[in-house]
């Protein structure tokens, strides 16, 4: 359904649109605003009739078609980022550097081994078959081994075999998955995006033009300062900077490129990499078939792996989701407004 198709809905006489087809897309620790979006459409009575997840998207729509959102959420409110790296089960070598098992395992233990087709809440979590190169939607089975699949970010977390498929993060062929939900009988889909528009820099979608020679830091400091705002630590961009200066000549090299930055990961290359293609895909995948109501997370909001930020970014998911239905409410009673 889109802005200018006769379907679109329609308040009832009372005003009433209630009914909401959910959609929870990837992007790592910025998914924690899924909460709150959950969290408002709870406060403002909304049902949901269903829901469709991808990577973080089928953590927090997993757990909250089974009815254990609110304690997933009491738990991640108290982690501290020493708390998150004891979590991630770091493991070499391996098709992954991260198991996520210790993660995986309490979320396990909330779900009880709930299974997706004894949900009160229809859903849907998607996975990618690297092996097929297809996706793949899991719609039965136990919840916790969809949700596992769904998070296997390529080159960071270990993918895992299924049925005789591999599978990693869904974000790679579908970062926000409409498509599960379409034919739901529901008033309004709701999607929320996590790959949205920087808030320092406004994505672009042209091609940036670059010379491969060497060029003087003071024509490249500005533009690497506001790229790498909301992605790396303050420390590791005072790093970057504090090597060069406005004034100085830079110093000859050969060949004419830098080396990566000192305390640039593997996680960082593979996440960011990540982030950049769901962008793109998304992008694409959203214009084909819309939303009723669109959340958008911007993509510096956090990075993939700043899971102990849960406070901010449940806040800044229920602010968002707020902006987005108070526009989309006030449309529906402009419509509906005989006058």
């Amino acid at each position: 359904m889109t802005a200018d198709n006769p379907s679109k809905p329609r308040a009832s006489n009372n005003g009433d649109v209630k009914r909401v087809a959910l959609v929870l897309g990837s992007g790592g620790a910025r998914g924690y605003a899924h909460i709150g979006a959950l969290q408002v459409l709870a406060e403002r009575g909304y049902e949901v009739v269903a829901v469709a997840g991808t990577s973080m998207g089928a953590v927090i729509g997993g757990l909250y078609a089974a009815g254990k959102l609110d304690e997933y959420a009491d738990w991640v409110l108290t982690l501290s980022q020493r708390d998150v790296r004891r979590l991630l089960d770091p493991v070499l070598p391996g098709p992954g550097l991260l198991k996520l098992e210790r993660v995986i395992g309490r979320v396990s233990e909330m779900l009880e081994g709930a299974l997706i087709e004894e949900l009160p809440i229809p859903f849907t979590a998607v996975a990618a078959d690297v092996g097929a190169q297809r996706e793949v939607w899991f719609t039965s089975g136990p919840v916790d081994v969809a949700i596992r699949a769904s998070v296997a970010i390529p080159g960071v977390v270990t993918p895992i075999m299924v049925n005789g498929r591999l599978l990693v993060d869904g974000g790679v062929m579908n970062p926000v998955p409409m498509e599960p939900v379409i034919g739901v009988d529901a008033d309004f889909t709701l999607a929320v995006s996590l790959s949205g528009p920087k808030e320092r820099d406004r994505l672009r979608n042209s091609p940036a033009k670059e010379s491969a020679a060497e060029r003087p830091p003071n024509e490249w400091l500005d533009r690497f300062t506001r790229s790498a705002a909301g992605v790396w630590e303050n420390e590791f961009v005072a790093s970057i900077l504090s090597r060069f200066s406005r004034d100085a000549e830079p110093e000859p090299t050969h060949p004419a490129f830098e080396p990566p930055p000192p305390g640039l990961g593997l996680t960082d290359v593979a996440t960011m990499s990540l982030d950049t293609m769901s962008a793109l895909i998304n992008r694409f995948r959203l214009a084909a078939q819309p939303p009723d109501v669109l959340v958008e997370v911007p993509g510096d909001a956090a990075r993939t792996l700043d899971f102990h930020r849960a406070h901010e970014l449940i806040d800044l998911g229920r602010r968002l989701t707020v902006r987005a239905l108070d526009h989309f409410e006030a449309g529906l009673i402009e419509a509906d407004d005989p006058s």
